[in-house]
């Protein structure tokens, strides 16, 4: 992103006070005119004089060289997307990503922490997540988290484009290669893993237990895959935490024959003691972690051994910070980190540099995505289904904030999924 894009881009709200004010005040027009708000973005700046310091964003800064946060804005997109930008007097500017679910209340409560983090010294980045996470009294929790996954990741990308390095040599340097990564499955970059859900092809399996029909339907589709494209292709299952246990059972025994490359999430991780008995009962190894929020919720999965491969989101697990620590719990335990990735650039990004950086990485989900509609520059092409490691400063990624300006607006909304024979409300 260039100076100029920077100095052009709107600030449609200086503070928090005011987003709410500005909010409540859109909401109430809406409400008597039908118009529906352009967009959502939202700002934190401090008004010193340190704000009209200007570097350039590729400048290095010295050991003994000052630099102080000088604001935090907030944006919400129409995918219901949340990104988070940090600027700095130095003219350097990070760019994290935050949970998609309750995308206003994430905008929102990026804006909260300017309160403490304007002002400091970003460079300070585990202080500073110690410092967000135990300064409130109520800890953890999905928007907590993901606040503080956005603003972390923001920070690691201020820190490495400042020593002009990528974050993964900021974190003891590479550990690999290339990283593998999954999603389509495509000759042409070699991507040979992907990842599907035990449906019948009519419905999702939504009843407490399954009648032997669904289960055959289940078992036939996925037989018909794995003959398609033969056993050189990994396979994941992803129940999603949406099957309840006596029907998830059924589905992974009967499911075996044909050799799952995993079993995702084959329930919600809210009783961790339920999803460990399922895992004894399988020699397909269970994974799980993308509803899972810091190291002391991976604590219990990981000593129950409720899954052998850990999933942690670096926009809802705690950021760059967090997932490698982890990752350091996990190879205690010889588990690897595929980490989760439903989102955009800057978690695609936050999530390779940690690949890079840890010695226990299995595959990256969604890797072989390419932004293109928010990236200034394109990712290092997938090959053999492999990424390069992002060599850039920071996160290793460009956001073009002039794309990303145009398509901010109204988050998508997340409904309530109900059963289509008696009403009754579906996990999803």
């Amino acid at each position: 992103m260039n100076k100029n894009n920077m100095q052009q881009t709107p600030k449609r709200v200086t503070s928090r006070r005011d987003f709410f004010k500005t909010t409540a005040k859109v909401a109430t027009v809406t409400a008597l005119t039908g118009i529906t708000t352009p967009y959502l973005h939202a700002s934190k700046k401090n008004n010193s004089d340190n704000a009209s310091v200007k570097r350039s964003d590729a400048a290095l800064i010295g050991p003994n060289d000052n630099i102080k946060v000088t604001g935090i804005e907030s944006f919400v997109l129409k995918n219901s997307w949340v990104f988070v930008k940090v600027s700095t007097d130095a003219g350097i500017v990070g760019w994290g990503e935050m949970l998609k679910d309750d995308a206003k209340a994430c905008a929102a409560g990026a804006l909260e922490v300017g309160d403490y983090l304007v002002g400091k010294d970003p460079l300070r980045v585990v202080h500073h997540w110690q410092a967000i996470h135990r300064g409130a009294f109520y800890r953890g929790g999905p928007i907590k988290t993901a606040i503080l996954s956005g603003i972390d990741q923001a920070l690691w990308d201020i820190t490495g484009k400042a020593y002009g390095v990528p974050v993964y040599k900021l974190l003891g340097g590479a550990t690999r290669d290339r990283i593998r990564v999954y999603g389509k499955l495509n000759p042409e970059t070699g991507v040979n893993a992907i990842k599907v859900g035990p449906n019948s092809g009519m419905r999702q399996p939504t009843k407490y237990i399954e009648g032997k029909k669904y289960v055959d339907e289940v078992v036939e589709r996925f037989k018909a895959l794995r003959d398609k494209v033969g056993p050189e292709v990994d396979i994941g299952v992803d129940f999603h935490g949406a099957v309840q246990p006596p029907t998830a059972m059924l589905l992974i025994k009967a499911l075996e024959p044909y050799n799952p490359w995993f079993y995702e999430e084959v329930v919600q991780a809210l009783n961790v003691d339920v999803m460990a008995e399922l895992a004894r009962k399988t020699h397909i190894p269970i994974a799980t972690g993308e509803r899972i929020f810091t190291k002391w919720g991976f604590r219990e999965i990981l000593e129950k051994r409720a899954a052998t491969i850990l999933q942690p989101d670096v926009c809802y697990a705690g950021g760059i910070t967090e997932l490698k620590i982890i990752a350091g719990m996990a190879e205690a335990y010889y588990s690897p980190l595929a980490p989760h990735n439903p989102q955009g650039p800057c978690s695609l990004a936050a999530s390779l540099q940690i690949a890079a950086a840890i010695p226990n990485f299995l595959i990256q989900e969604n890797g072989d995505k390419e932004y293109s509609d928010l990236l200034a520059k394109p990712l290092p092409p997938v090959k053999e289904g492999h990424r390069n490691l992002l060599t850039d400063p920071g996160l290793g990624i460009t956001i073009d904030e002039d794309k990303l300006m145009a398509q901010v607006g109204e988050p998508m909304p997340y409904k309530p999924r109900f059963d289509s024979d008696d009403g009754s409300v579906i996990d999803w």
